[in-house]
């Protein structure tokens, strides 16, 4: 069975240091894909946009700057509020996302107790899967004698 955590909110998509608008977001997490959280924007919209990054990238983005590339996620202070803000770059643009960090904070909680941390391959079942296509059938018996015998003497002859 599979845990979803979703928790929708509303982010501030930042145009410029005096200028930001509104956009609703759902956050989603679920324990069969473990290592990533989806962010879905302009949710309601015919036309809602979707970023998958890891986890452990928001995680520690509530704390401290991480990230390069395509996701960076760092904490701030915003008029007095504690916020996490998101730079997402794609090839179609770039954004500058604010999300509130105590809503962020608590839905991330709720994913950490749905699948703790160190335990997301268990979620994928990759040891099993591993096990179940390398364990040995009885066809492998086939495979691994010589089908053909030596040409040598035992003797030495």
């Amino acid at each position: 069975m599979h845990t979803v955590v979703e928790r929708e909110l509303e982010l501030n998509l930042v145009l410029s240091p005096e200028r930001s608008i509104a956009v609703p977001a759902r956050l989603t997490y679920r324990s069969d894909d473990p290592y990533a959280v989806h962010i879905t924007f302009h949710i309601g919209s015919d036309h809602p946009v979707g970023w998958t990054f890891a986890r452990e990238l928001l995680v520690e983005g509530v704390f401290r700057p991480c990230g390069h590339g395509d996701v960076r996620v760092w904490p701030t202070k915003v008029a007095g509020r504690s916020v996490v803000l998101m730079a997402l770059s794609s090839p179609d643009g770039d954004a500058l996302l604010e999300a509130p960090t105590a809503q962020v904070s608590v839905w991330l909680e709720r994913t950490l107790r749905a699948v703790p941390p160190g335990f997301e391959a268990e979620q994928l079942g990759i040891d099993e899967g591993l096990a179940e296509l390398l364990a040995p059938t009885p066809a492998d018996d086939l495979w691994l004698r010589d089908p053909w015998p030596s040409d040598e003497s035992k003797d030495g002859d």
